[in-house]
């Protein structure tokens, strides 16, 4: 009996170990509920702020998310500033991040800092700022899972071939989005961010004056989009001129993005061709056509987007300062 108690106490304490081990890797929405309880109210306080000053912080937060979860998982590793130009941010697929992102999270942070020094990683910080955007611009709400350590490498060279690119064709699209476990339907749903983002010209040229041998133009453009797009976006234009992914609610969180596929107006290839393939094709209409529909299946692939390859437990750490290293 003595060898049987034995035993079964051994099970016991293994299973424990079991249990506190895969409890450290998952991201809970109250992880920071005895440490910094109001870590949220904080930030958001900070977001806000930044909003009311530039309306670029909200599409400029939101793509900062995406870029970050994408290379290395959810990690704040986008954040790193290199004086050699070597971090991830200045990967050439990343120069086109807009900076009022990036001061987004520091100012929150440093608000973040003031108050629960230490405790709270600017991953986690990033995450929230990315759902109080969302919020602020008339998007929906949701829970946002903490719990997430800050990276510790952050390489340029170690980001091409992780982002999306405007030309992609659906294929493309769907295999990225997969190797983060995260399926079309996600895809489809959080490329209606595109709602309140902005792009440069030089980003979508080729379609308006480069595309083919037989018409200069995409022919999957709604002419008059074309014309307006040619207008604002002439040949060899300023590289620093940027326009609007929806052109007619800018500012609005909303699911104006889909109905312009159904018109032929998606600025990049990877947007209208999610229209134009039959297999997404559905999904776009659904979105177009119910705008709860929509804010739902965003919100829910936002949360499976935060899970993105984060670090937790012992892995990581907690940067004092978003840009450098501890």
């Amino acid at each position: 009996m003595g060898m049987e108690l034995c035993r079964s106490l051994l099970v016991a304490v293994v299973l424990v170990v079991v249990v506190v081990v895969s409890g450290e890797a998952q991201l809970r929405p109250n992880f920071y509920q005895f440490t910094c309880p109001n870590v949220e109210s904080i930030v958001r306080q900070a977001v806000l702020k930044k909003v009311r000053q530039t309306f670029v912080t909200v599409p400029a937060t939101l793509r900062l998310f995406f870029h970050d979860c994408f290379v290395e998982g959810c990690d704040a590793s986008v954040m790193i500033a290199s004086p050699r130009g070597e971090a991830e941010k200045d990967a050439p697929d990343n120069l086109s991040l807009a900076g009022d992102g990036f001061d987004t999270v520091i100012k929150a942070k440093q608000a973040v800092e003031a108050r629960c020094p230490g405790v709270v990683s600017c991953a986690d910080v990033l995450a929230i700022a990315a759902r109080d955007v969302v919020v602020l611009s008339g998007g929906p709400s949701f829970t946002v899972e903490l719990g997430r350590r800050d990276g510790l490498i952050s390489q340029a060279r170690r980001v091409a071939g992780h982002l999306p690119g405007p030309d992609f064709n659906l294929n493309l699209l769907a295999n990225l989005f997969r190797m983060n476990n995260l399926t079309t339907h996600d895809m489809i749903a959080l490329s209606g961010a595109h709602t309140v983002g902005f792009s440069h010209c030089s980003r979508f040229a080729k379609r308006l004056y480069a595309f083919g041998p037989s018409s200069p133009v995409d022919p999957s453009f709604n002419l008059a989009y074309a014309q307006l797009l040619m207008r604002a976006c002439p040949r060899d234009v300023d590289p620093t001129i940027a326009v609007n992914m929806d052109p007619f609610t800018p500012t609005v969180f909303d699911n104006v993005y889909y109905r312009n596929l159904l018109k032929g107006e998606g600025l990049f290839t990877s947007d209208q061709v999610l229209f134009s393939n039959l297999l997404s094709r559905p999904v776009v209409k659904k979105f177009a056509a119910d705008q709860s529909s929509f804010f739902g299946a965003f919100a829910a692939s936002m949360v499976k987007l935060g899970r993105v390859g984060v670090k937790t437990g012992h892995q990581g750490e907690i940067r004092k300062d978003c840009a450098a290293f501890n």
